[in-house]
């Protein structure tokens, strides 16, 4: 019997692409991680510092950013190279209310060209900081829109085409949170019982990060030490009875699923693209690169609780190393001795309209297969899709080969009309800008591209699997207005890098 090659890899499990034979080597020979135990919480962490701001003379609210390289000390004594915005590693947290204007002035202080992509945000495709807004060394760039969209915990990252796994890995990424009308009874003094944690996996070789690690491997770069906010070994002060934590899984490959040592409840009240309908209580939640969560943790007075990450369902054969049998302790949580007291938590949390399957005027379809979009890597000079301003549209998109991937849509907050044709879990129930997609996965997405259109700029989907995408496991559309002809594809100065 002669079985295709993509059929062959699907039953073995193995990435379905040519990997370097380090790259390759490196995942493989890894093993299993498991620092459950092992971990010395003995790093105090903190919500990342608020991004000072100003309004203009326009009314618009100014935030000045300035990438640039630095030094850490994530072992102390043992000072490893890192890039940061405003600071060594990471950057500080953008907060804006709902219907405010802004402008982001960034300058880049780094050597080479990069790019800072407003991840989950709704805006015109020339702010959107994806691979056609670069900002070369010594430029600034400034973007400006109005935010237009409920309350969400989005974050920010490089997007530079070919260069994003290598730039998110040095340290470039942070939070920008929107705000809407307040929900009474949610935790929401930033810092205090409003805390957002960034959770990266990394590889500290003598306690120093090489800025440079090999980003390659079949599902991409997988680490055996994870930083919260930065930091390594880390436990975060609790001093009211609730706290509110907002998980972003900045890794580049790795998945999570955050659970508790002593497998409490808690609730779960927000997804990407913002607030669920209602609480929902479970003891788990599992977020691929690129997707956040919302959480409401109990606590008492005194009491320590250990955040673990355990065991996700990604789904891969018995050749791949995609990290579904690691174990990582996360973050302490250390309790005051004496606690102030939290209200209970509200039964309603948000309207969040459902978006009818009938209204769509379109279905497409795509599979993510070898390093690919329904059979081709990104290309700037082709447009992949054209989509209609003010339309609803659902995307079908499966995982075709025996990777994990993920799925990443610029501009647009969707919702989950299914799961291999099953209603989604409660955890998917709210809006969405990336899913994750284990092997054989199909996922029915709809979604509504209102406001923007432009034919000459585009809008990126990719796999947020960042190796994937740098490798060309992306794609480009254009919102027209209606009987507005397609313009010429724009030009393509994107240089491939390929490791």
């Amino acid at each position: 019997m002669n079985l295709t090659r993509r059929h062959a890899l699907r039953l073995l499990g193995a990435s379905a692409v040519a990997v370097p034979a380090a790259g390759l080597l490196v995942s493989a020979t890894r093993g299993k991680v498991d620092t459950v135990g092992r971990v010395a919480f003995t790093n105090r962490v903190q919500a990342p510092p608020l991004a000072p701001s100003r309004i203009d003379a326009a009314g618009r609210r100014v935030f000045d950013l300035r990438v640039r390289t630095g030094r850490r000390e994530f072992v102390p004594g043992r000072p490893s190279a890192t890039w940061g915005i405003d600071g060594d590693y990471l950057g500080p947290t953008l907060r804006a209310r709902r219907g405010e204007r802004v402008l982001v002035n960034v300058t880049n202080q780094v050597g080479e060209t990069t790019t800072l992509h407003w991840h989950g945000m709704h805006l015109p495709p020339e702010m959107d900081g994806g691979p056609y807004q670069p900002i070369r060394p010594g430029a600034t760039w400034s973007p400006t829109w109005t935010i237009d969209q409920p309350a969400a915990s989005l974050w920010y990252h490089p997007h530079p085409h070919g260069r994003t796994a290598r730039h998110l890995y040095r340290g470039l990424a942070g939070m920008f949170l929107v705000d809407d009308a307040p929900v009474p009874g949610l935790p929401h003094r930033y810092g205090v019982d409003d805390v957002p944690l960034i959770v990266q996996d990394r590889r500290l070789v003598d306690g120093r990060l090489d800025p440079d690690e090999p980003m390659s491997g079949t599902t991409g770069f997988l680490g055996d030490q994870l930083l919260v906010n930065g930091v390594l070994g880390p436990y975060l002060e609790v001093t009211t009875t609730r706290v509110r934590l907002r998980l972003l899984n900045g890794s580049n490959a790795r998945v999570f699923n955050f659970t508790f040592a002593d497998g409490r409840a808690f609730a779960q009240i927000a997804s990407d693209g913002g607030l669920l309908r209602a609480p929902h209580t479970t003891r788990q939640v599992q977020l691929a690169p690129g997707e956040r969560a919302e959480i409401v943790v109990t606590v008492a007075p005194g009491e320590r609780a250990v955040l673990r990450s355990v065991a996700p369902a990604t789904g891969a054969g018995f050749v791949q190393r995609d990290g579904g049998s690691d174990r990582f302790d996360v973050l302490e949580l250390r309790a005051a001795a004496r606690l102030a007291p939290s209200p209970g938590l509200p039964a309603r949390l948000a309207d969040v309209p459902a978006i009818p399957a009938r209204t769509a005027v379109r279905t497409r379809t795509f599979e993510l297969a070898e390093h690919q979009i329904n059979g081709r890597k990104m290309d700037p000079g082709r447009i992949d899709a054209h989509v209609l301003r003010d339309t609803t549209e659902i995307w079908d998109v499966r995982s075709g080969d025996g990777t994990l991937h993920s799925f990443h849509v610029h501009d647009v907050q969707f919702q989950v009309l299914s799961v291999d044709d099953r209603r989604p879990p409660p955890h998917l129930a709210g809006w969405k800008d990336t899913v994750l997609l284990p092997p054989g996965t199909r996922m029915r997405l709809i979604m509504r591209f209102d406001d923007y259109a432009d034919p000459h700029r585009p809008y990126m989907f990719h796999c947020h699997m960042l190796y994937h995408e740098d490798q060309g496991m992306m794609g480009q559309f254009v919102v027209l207005e209606r009987g507005q002809p397609p313009a010429p594809p724009p030009s393509p100065g994107l240089r491939q890098h390929h490791h």
